[in-house]
């Protein structure tokens, strides 16, 4: 049964701007380690962005299809976008994303990411069996 469904588009030149205004502190505020080391591994400024603002659409489609946002103690870093062996993004929960989705019986996460040099998109689909 599908417990929640979120989408989110993120403009990629917002990203940028956050980038070069606040750098590593606006990178480390939002995503976990691995993530950062994921999208710094170009030097390519314009692909850093399309990867940050693809894994903060995925958060922020999380939290939609939670339908709680940023309430309880839960942070952006508990929510962390990874690719698998074959590149396919998958969503980990840690901390209090993790103790929700326990509470809530979610045992399915399914995420979509995509983007383009303007916007990122992301779709999140939680499922309780």
């Amino acid at each position: 049964m599908i417990f929640g469904i979120g989408t989110d588009i993120v403009e990629v030149e917002r990203i940028k701007k956050e980038l070069a205004s606040h750098g590593d502190k606006f990178i480390e505020m939002l995503f976990t380690e691995s993530e950062r080391i994921y999208c710094t591994r170009t030097d390519n400024v314009a692909i850093r962005a399309q990867c940050f603002a693809a894994r903060f659409a995925a958060k922020e489609a999380f939290l939609k299809a939670l339908g709680s946002g940023l309430r309880g103690g839960l942070r952006w870093k508990d929510i962390e976008v990874v690719n698998n062996e074959l590149g396919k993004p998958e969503i980990r929960m840690q901390n209090t994303a993790q103790e929700i989705c326990e509470k809530a019986g979610i045992n399915g996460i399914y995420v979509s990411l995509s983007h383009t040099k303007e916007s990122a998109i992301a779709v999140v689909i939680l499922e309780k069996l």
